[in-house]
This record gives structure tokens, C-alpha cells and sequence, in this order.
């Protein structure tokens, strides 16, 4: 079974920082793009960040300068590091992965179970 087991939420202090982290694991044989995104109380959910295998990414304009999207292909692992957080960040982030199982013959989206942020003023 295929899961992304999502890290490093907290409870931090505007203008602070946090890593976020996501592993996959599972009977996976390619990992193609992965993401992260997220969800405020209320609201929709919105995409943070994305980056492809090649490590080519993208920001949304509201993070840009303080989040940066990075990925370690050997550990099947993405990261998004979160600095100089606002109180808007707080949300419920998620990452993504669109990933190719072993057996299988298309690739297919999945999600981590989400992880609190909370920023403080």
C-alpha cells in the first residue's frame, strides 16, 4: 500500500520557521511530481508549491521569497521549508505525489494525511 507520511507541522511564532516533510512509501516505481498544498479553516483548498522529478519548481506568488520546495529522489521525499511565517500560513498542509505503483500501468495522484501549521501573532 502506497502511502506519504507528511512531518514537521507545528505551532510557531510569526516570523518564524518549519520544515515540513513527506516520504513515500510503498511498492512505488516512479515518482513523477510532487506538491504541497494547503487548507485554512473556511476556505479552500490552495496549492503552496510544486516541483517535478528534474527538480524544476513553482511557487504561488503568496509564498514566493519565504517558502522553497525541495526533493531528494533517493528518499522519495519532498520538503517545503517555511520561513518568515505569517499568521495567514496557518492552515492544514498536504503534499501530493503523482506516482507510478509497481504493477501498475498509469500513474495515479496521491495524498498525505495533512499536517497542522499554526502561526502566531
Amino acid at each position: 500500500q502506497v502511502q506519504l507520511v507528511e512531518s514537521g507541522g507545528g505551532l510557531v511564532q510569526a516570523g518564524g520557521s518549519l520544515r515540513l516533510s513527506c516520504a513515500v512509501a510503498g511498492p512505488v516505481f516512479r515518482t513523477n511530481a510532487m506538491g504541497w498544498y494547503r487548507q485554512a479553516p473556511g476556505k479552500q483548498r490552495e496549492l503552496v508549491a510544486t516541483i517535478t522529478r528534474g527538480g524544476e519548481t513553482n511557487v504561488v506568488d503568496s509564498v514566493k521569497g519565504r517558502f522553497t520546495i525541495s526533493r531528494d529522489n533517493a528518499k522519495n521525499t519532498v520538503y517545503l521549508q517555511m520561513n518568515s511565517l505569517k499568521p495567514e500560513d496557518t492552515a492544514v498542509y498536504y503534499c501530493t505525489a503523482d506516482l507510478l505503483r509497481w504493477g501498475s500501468y498509469s500513474p495515479s495522484d496521491y495524498w498525505g494525511q495533512g499536517t497542522q501549521v499554526t502561526v502566531s501573532s
